[in-house]
């Protein structure tokens, strides 16, 4: 029987076109409370369908979980690259290995490689040395396969990240829309809390939380967790019960921190938000669409909300664990000057609030329009050399060899986000997609499965709208999302390590072009500092 299997290293795409390949022993570096990856490959050059199981046996010194690595259609590459920055030359268009799906057998079609991916964990209680992990593959009628993957244990456990948040802007429209709930019923919070668990465990810690419908790509589905009601003379009662509900879920599942709706709409503070009666079941507006931002009535309505908001704040104690925006991505000189009144606003009603916001012109932070500034990394280096603090973000670019996640990037390069981020003094990364399911702009949802460009390629990136996709009950991960996950591992696993950002190590990262992109390179790295780290202890 033609059957071949082996074992790869996770950051590298096994496309159904690839060759059977010869494979050995696969050795792993790992801290104690490390979550590492693997692939298991298989192939087969029979005539026929075949079916196939792969079984993994751990030590009880730690768990192990098999996933399936399915494929999406992707149409094109992503412009604006070069070959040598892209995967998948010569294979796209075609599919590309992304979800992940709980499943560990398949029926294997003849000349097609697929592949499992296998997550391992120490166990709590194991100190270190070397763990051996025997993975097998069983071919209905054939002699199963054996391989043996070792994880290398160093004596460390990884401390939790500090001075750096994480977040991916999670659309709870998009659950309300995709399972189909009754706005907030209770369907929507047991599925809810299955998101916030994925997020959590891929080293985010700061969750947006929609008080107000995000004013973000398109006028969305209300999901406005806070209740409004308008009485008279411009009286507004707010009711918090939804907006506490969500924030204790939250806490529950591990996040720290809270990013809160914008205040005005994007791309530069032209109107008041779309603020619902009620939560939006019926989409009554307190106002016309048209107000403006700083219109009487919609100053008014700020006037009572914010020092309610500050109370729930500091009723909730996340006062200070809190991040706010105003206007999602201003730029030009037309928003500058806006940008003047709406912080001359904000200054009069809520002195305490300190704003970020995602925006690349560094005028904006020189004229203190903005408390935090999150720049692109196309220009984030020069907000660093002006000694300006700040975030960073990318939203469908820069692309070419810049650090990105889509569906053509390397996954080696996708796996250098946590060194790239200790690199230099930021403070955290922002990133628009974490489930954007919707058609560019609209409401009408998409299939993750078979559209990964809000259906606007090439101006919106493949990859770039969503790391999960939706599963029956839940998420289902990425590829894309589960190699993040570790690089943010690599973040925590420098700063315990001591090591500096002027160290000769990180002198190979030059910019967020200019930096190592084999996964050698990586791999090797975080070997050293294991090791040096465990001998410092």
């Amino acid at each position: 029987m033609a059957f071949y299997s082996w074992l790869s290293q996770s950051c590298r795409r096994i496309f159904p076109s690839d060759k059977a390949e010869r494979g050995g022993t696969l050795k792993i570096h790992c801290a104690m409370n490390e979550r590492v990856s693997a692939q298991v490959a298989i192939r087969s050059s029979e005539e026929n369908p075949m079916p196939v199981a792969v079984e993994v046996e751990v030590p009880a010194s730690c768990s192990a979980r098999i996933r399936r690595v399915g494929y999406v259609p992707v149409q094109h590459h992503n412009t604006g690259t070069t070959e040598e920055e892209l995967d998948g030359v010569g294979k796209i268009p075609g599919y590309v290995p992304d979800p992940l799906f709980e499943e560990t057998s398949l029926l294997l079609p003849p000349n097609e490689a697929h592949a499992f991916w296998l997550s391992i964990v120490p166990a709590p209680e194991f100190s270190e040395g070397e763990i051996e992990v025997k993975v097998t593959v069983k071919p209905e009628n054939g002699k199963p396969m054996s391989h043996k993957i070792v994880l290398n244990v160093y004596p460390l456990r990884l401390p939790a990240r500090k001075g750096f948040n994480v977040t991916n802007w999670f659309y709870a429209d998009a659950l309300i829309d995709w399972y189909k709930t009754d706005l907030f019923d209770e369907r929507f919070w047991e599925i809810l809390e299955k998101y916030f668990l994925n997020i959590v465990e891929k080293g985010q810690d700061t969750i947006y939380v929609p008080t107000f419908t995000p004013p973000l790509d398109g006028v969305k589905r209300p999901s406005q967790l806070l209740k409004v009601k308008k009485g008279a003379n411009g009286h507004y009662d707010f009711n918090w019960d939804d907006v506490k509900k969500y924030i204790r879920l939250a806490k529950k599942c591990g996040f720290t921190n809270f990013e809160w709706s914008h205040l005005f709409t994007q791309w530069g503070v032209k109107n008041a938000l779309r603020i619902y009666e009620g939560q939006g079941k019926d989409e009554k507006l307190l106002w016309p669409v048209e107000t403006g931002a700083t219109s009487a009535i919609y100053k008014n309505f700020l006037k009572q909300f914010l020092p309610q908001l500050r109370h729930f704040l500091a009723s909730e104690k996340i006062l200070n664990k809190s991040f706010f925006h105003l206007s999602d991505e201003p730029h030009g000189d037309e928003h500058l000057a806006k940008g003047g009144r709406r912080r001359e606003l904000l200054t009069e009603l809520a002195p305490w609030m300190k704003v970020m916001d995602a925006l690349s012109q560094i005028d904006f932070a020189k004229h203190e329009l903005v408390d935090m500034p999150v720049p692109s990394i196309g220009t984030a280096l020069g907000f660093v050399k002006e000694k300006i603090p700040c975030w960073c973000y990318y939203c469908g670019g820069p692309r070419g060899k810049y650090l990105n996640r889509l569906m053509d990037t390397p996954l080696q390069k996708i796996a250098m986000h946590g060194f790239l981020f200790h690199r230099w003094p930021f403070l955290g990364f922002l990133h628009w997609g974490y489930n954007y399911w919707c058609e560019s702009q609209t409401r009408n949802l998409i299939d993750p499965f078979t559209v990964q460009d809000g259906k606007r390629w090439p101006g919106w990136a493949y990859g770039d709208t969503f790391v999960v996709y939706p599963g029956p009950n839940g998420p289902i991960d990425s590829i894309r999302w589960e190699i993040f996950g570790e690089a943010m591992q690599d973040y925590a696993l420098l700063q315990g390590a001591g090591i500096s950002r002027d160290d000769k190590l990180m002198k190979k990262i030059s910019s967020f072009e200019d930096f190592p992109k084999d996964a050698s390179w990586r791999l090797d790295a975080r070997r050293r500092i294991l090791r040096a780290w465990a001998e410092k202890n």
